[in-house]
């Protein structure tokens, strides 16, 4: 039995699970939290040094750390949906390319809250990322060991665009949702791994690059057993979430690519194979331009040497299938170069290769790698919101 399989959150048979399962399912969850915990810890300290240091540099420029947590770029177009609810793509940069999942839970809970809406979507960042933590925890460990584990959930939290992480945009949301629903499927709990992708649909676009993850390892689970309901289930429950949002604005707009028209001629974002960041890398690299062009073309070429690592390591082919389709989308898009590593954020199968690097490395080492990134992090989380004229 591979180390760590006991983390998960229900036992892989249950998917419905009886009384006396829900029991031993609750004792599960409580038992893989205290396991987790140095995980989450590590996390949360890591981020609030980095959000300290944001602070620090934002009261030195007289500015309010949460308005750049939570009234900032994207954040402003999420705030907008919580108070007004989702325009009808005029103007053509439509709120509609925004998808329902984060700003229907901040308005749900700022409902009850005694804060506004904006400082609801900071906390609610916040313990989205507690939970992608958890889960890191659970698969580091389940694939390798708890340690390894440990210093996923850290390296998640020090990359250089982790401090979206920390604002209310979906980055934490969708990459929680995506790292329960790829150890789900590891586990062959079918239920949980469709339903968990069938938010990640409705929480970002990229969920593209987890439903083919889902429903191919469901399809050969039917292969495999053609009376395992589970696994039908899960092929239907994948892609409903992403599908139905789909389906919904193009209703709204009168067309069955309303979204993609509103991406590509509102926003101004396509797929043209990588042409455009290609082009434009070249021209970062080969002339003076801002730190943030020259640290978003080091992120991918950084994500393209890992995913060979992964490769090389032979990690379980659903997480690599996740990472591929992630690149694809990030490198093959057109448009928004300055944001492209932020939309690696979720890519945290790429952080498993260092992260089992420094699991065996010395603990000195381990600890100096890691404090000099939470600080580079917090450094470069500083710039993206008081330096950089643009979303990170």
């Amino acid at each position: 039995m591979p180390a760590g399989s006991t983390m998960g959150l229900v036992d892989p048979a249950q998917d419905s699970p009886t009384p006396g399962a829900r029991t031993r399912t609750r004792d599960t969850v409580r038992a893989s939290a205290r396991a987790a915990a140095p995980a989450i810890g590590g996390y949360l300290l890591v981020r609030l040094v980095a959000t300290g240091i944001l602070w620090l540099w934002a009261r030195s420029d007289h500015q309010s750390l949460g308005g750049l947590l939570g009234r900032k770029w994207d954040s402003i177009w999420f705030l907008g949906i919580v108070q007004h609810g989702y325009d009808h793509g005029s103007p053509l940069k439509s709120n509609l390319a925004f998808f329902p999942l984060y700003p229907e839970s901040v308005r749900a809970v700022s409902a009850v809250s005694p804060v506004g809406a904006a400082a609801t979507g900071i906390v609610l960042a916040w313990v989205f990322a507690a939970a992608t933590a958890w889960g890191l925890y659970a698969l580091g460990s389940k694939l390798h060991d708890p340690r390894t584990g440990v210093l996923l959930a850290l390296l998640w939290g020090c990359i250089p665009h982790a401090i979206v992480e920390s604002m209310a945009y979906t980055e934490s949301l969708f990459t929680a949702l995506a790292v329960w629903t790829l150890y789900a499927v590891l586990d062959e709990r079918w239920l949980t791994a469709g339903g968990l992708c069938l938010l990640a649909g409705l929480s970002r676009p990229t969920a593209t690059a987890l439903i083919p993850a889902v429903c191919l390892s469901a399809l050969f689970a039917v292969i495999r057993r053609p009376a395992a309901w589970r696994a039908w289930a899960a092929l239907l429950l994948a892609p409903a979430g992403w599908l139905g949002y789909m389906l919904w604005v193009g209703r709204r707009l009168h067309r069955l690519d309303g979204w993609f028209h509103v991406q590509k001629d509102g926003w101004g974002s396509s797929w043209d194979g990588g042409r455009f960041t290609v082009t434009n890398a070249r021209h970062i690299l080969g002339g003076e331009s801002p730190l943030d062009l020259y640290a978003v073309t080091l992120v991918l070429l950084l994500a393209v040497a890992l995913f060979a690592l992964a490769v090389a390591q032979r990690q379980p082919w659903q997480l690599l299938l996740f990472s591929a389709l992630l690149l694809a989308t990030s490198i093959g898009g057109s448009g928004y170069y300055h944001a492209k590593a932020r939309f690696l954020v979720a890519a945290f199968p790429l952080l498993l290769p260092p992260a089992l690097a420094l699991a065996r490395a010395k603990t000195a080492t381990t600890v100096t790698v890691v404090t000099t990134m939470t600080l580079i992090s917090g450094y470069f989380g500083g710039y993206l919101l008081l330096v950089w004229v643009h979303s990170p």
